[in-house]
Parts: C-alpha cells; structure tokens; sequence
C-alpha cells in the first residue's frame, strides 16, 4: 500500500509508511490547520496577539495531551510521531506551532524522553510520583504549559549555568533570576523554568540544573516588556522575572541533576524546532503551487504557470523541499538516547538544513511569486518573516550548530590540542 494512501493529502514530513495512529494524527492536524488555523494565522501576526482561539481547538482535539502516556489519559504520541504532527501544524501556523512545541516538550521531556535518562531507582520513583501531577493538570485541567530557555547569556546554548537560580528552603525552593523571548508569556498556566540550584557557594555549575514548573498565579513572578518582532509575533515571548518565587518540590518536573544527563542524553530534545519550520517551508511551496496555477482562494483566476522561469523555479524549490524533508525524516526515525557520533551528526545537519532551508524557499517563493506576494493580505510575506527566525533560536542557533559539528566530527571525546 502507498505510504499516504489512506490520507488525502501529502503531509508536511513527506511520504512514509505511516503507523495507524500518525494517520489519524496527521489528518487530525491538517484538518484544524485548514479549517481553523490557517484563516486566523494573519490576526495573531498583525495583533502581535497570543492565538488563544487555536489551543482552545487543541484542546478540544485531545492534542495538548500528544505525548501524555497513554497510562495517564493522553495520546502517548512518541518523538517521531509528534514531530511529523508538528510539522503539519506548522504548515498553517508557525506561531501556534512553535508554542505548542513548548507545551508539549513539558511532557515529551518528562515522559517519553525521561523512560531513556539514567536515573537511580529513587529518583525514578520520585519522578514517576511527580510527572503524574503534570500530565493529570494537561489531561483534566488542560492547562498550558511553558518553557522559558533564554537569558541572553550562553546557558541556553548549553555553555554556561543558568543564570536564574534556585535554592533550597523547607517544602520547595526559592526561585530568582529572568527569562527572557519566553513564549506563551501571559498564555501559560505552568513556566517549566531551567534555572541553576543555588548551592550557596560561589561556584554554579551547569551539572546542578533544575527544571521547575512555576505556576503563573506565584507571588513574586511578573512578566514585562514590549512584544513587537519582525517573525513568529503570535508566540507573545515576553521577558519574565522571578523575586523570591517559591515553588514546592513537587513542581520539579525532573529530579535534582536529571535534567543535565538528559540533554547529554537525547540531544534529539533540542530538535523540537525544526518542525515548525518544515511546515513553514511546506506552507511557502503549496501556495506558489496555487498561485502560479491561478488557485488562490479571492484572488483573480489568472495562471503563470507557463512561463519556462516559473516552473524552474518551483522545481528548485521542490527539490529543496525534498532535501529537507528526508534529512528531517531520518534524524527523527533514528532519534534516540545516546545516538551514535553519525547520528548526532546528522541532526545537527537536519537542524541546520531545515532552519536555513525554511527562508531558502520563502524567498524564492516570493521572487517567483512576483510583487502581488509582498500584499499583506496574502500569507507568503508572513511565511518569509516567520522562516527568518528559524536560525535564530537557541539552544541550536545555525552558528552554534556548525560549530558544533565542524568541532565534534575533528575532536573525538576528551580531545585537546596541546
């Protein structure tokens, strides 16, 4: 049987002998995305307003719980078959796309991705207790949860402790420090804060890790600052602080060092991006598609598709799109605890690939299109701001990425130049 038979539809990941429940996931997604998410994608761009209207239909559809074990009431969804799904929403909305991946990661980190982390038998059990708290508030409460990364310094890149902080007093810990580009900003009903524990010496080290669930309603948590960037403007990512916020133990979402094995780990975790971009990518090639073919929903039925430019012009793009999405669609297969040295390699060439790849075909997409394609009320200049931000984002950023490979395929481990 043809990989997409039973789908209508060539999804954003590509062809793929998809299992039952990517089929049905997939046609979940598409169908919010045509019918609902992609009609109101140009409101939140405008309004630099967070797209409450779409988690409100994600909700509906049982897709804030994707990657809740099924044990606890939610789809149990694994990392491939979120990833492809997350792709497709992408593909309507980059902005609601790339905060649901915040969400979701809450739960893909402590469930399915935690199931590969070292832990001792009392920090498994300890964790398993805690992670119940998280999914039942996802599953019954349908709350939203957040995952504040950046500082501006080089801790969200891996490089560096965090430099929020967190130290332990009776029943919890005491959180300070700020966040800032912190998605969901004022939409979230839980920040899963990475902050480092304040051990009371003068010396934080990035191995001490904590990942905290900090309820919005916390006394001495604000959010502030302006919101009003040049791409993905529904994400609302506002600056976050923290004065003396207590949080109580159970909010830890991994237990005291875990977090830090974790990204040793499953590097995979940090490619949760990429989907996003892949949808933006497919979304710039499916209207040119439309628009050279005179298709395009309220607009005169005029074709370009006979002049030799255009068509050579979306052959390239297509051709990149292909590149694309079988690089993804591999890294994401092989996505695994502790990947070999080609695997590792290749994500970051999947992360890299996609990130550049994204605003490749959205600026073609726009030349090819001509100068109807800059009119705000058609999506392509949306799509070309919003590619752009791919390569920005920590903790993968295109520089960080190269260097990371070029530096892990000429040292081995523990290598130095004398």
């Amino acid at each position: 049987m043809h990989a997409s038979a039973s789908l209508d539809f060539t999804p954003a990941v590509g062809d793929h002998a998809f299992t039952a429940k990517q089929r049905s996931l997939l046609a979940l997604a598409h169908g919010l995305g045509r019918d609902r998410f992609a009609a109101r994608a140009a409101q939140w761009d405008e309004e630099a307003s967070f797209p409450f209207a779409n988690y409100d239909d994600l909700r509906a559809a049982g897709l804030l719980k994707i990657c809740v074990p099924e044990a606890h009431g939610g789809l149990g969804a694994d990392y491939a078959t979120y990833m492809m799904v997350a792709a497709e929403v992408g593909r309507f909305c980059g902005a609601t796309a790339l905060t649901w991946n915040m969400h979701v990661s809450s739960t893909m980190w402590t469930g399915v991705l935690a199931d590969g982390i070292p832990m001792t038998e009392t920090q498994r059990a300890e964790h398993a207790r805690r992670s119940q708290l998280h999914f039942r508030r996802v599953v019954e409460q349908g709350a939203i949860y957040a995952q504040p990364f950046s500082e501006g310094s080089a801790a969200a890149a891996g490089r560096a402790p965090f430099g929020t902080t967190a130290r332990k007093v009776e029943g919890g810990w005491l959180v300070n420090g700020r966040k800032i580009f912190a998605s969901l900003s004022g939409a979230a009903n839980y920040y899963g804060v990475l902050c480092t524990e304040d051990k009371g010496d003068e010396k934080p080290d990035a191995r001490d890790t904590l990942y905290l669930a900090v309820p919005a309603t916390s006394p001495g948590f604000a959010i502030s600052g302006e919101w009003n960037p040049l791409g993905m403007r529904g994400t609302v990512s506002r600056n976050l602080t923290f004065q003396d916020v207590f949080v109580s133990d159970d909010e830890q979402l991994m237990p005291r060092g875990v977090y830090f094995k974790g990204a040793q780990t499953w590097p995979a975790m940090f490619f949760t991006l990429a989907p996003t971009y892949l949808g933006v990518a497919n979304a710039a090639y499916d209207f040119t598609v439309r628009y050279l073919r005179g298709e395009v929903p309220g607009e005169p039925p005029v074709k370009r598709r006979m002049y030799p430019t255009k068509q050579v012009a979306v052959a390239q793009m297509r051709i990149q799109l292909e590149q694309m999405r079988s690089l993804f669609l591999r890294a994401v297969l092989e996505a695994r605890p502790n990947p070999s040295k080609d695997e590792r390699l290749r994500l970051y060439a999947a992360q890299y690939t996609v990130m550049e790849g994204a605003n490749d075909i959205a600026r073609l997409a726009i030349r090819t299109c001509g100068g109807q394609s800059m009119m705000k009320h058609l999506p392509l200049e949306r799509l070309y701001r919003d590619s752009r931000c791919g390569s920005l984002m920590l903790p993968w950023t295109a520089e960080l990425v190269l260097d990371r490979m070029g530096r892990e395929t000429l040292y081995e481990a523990g290598e130095r130049d004398e």
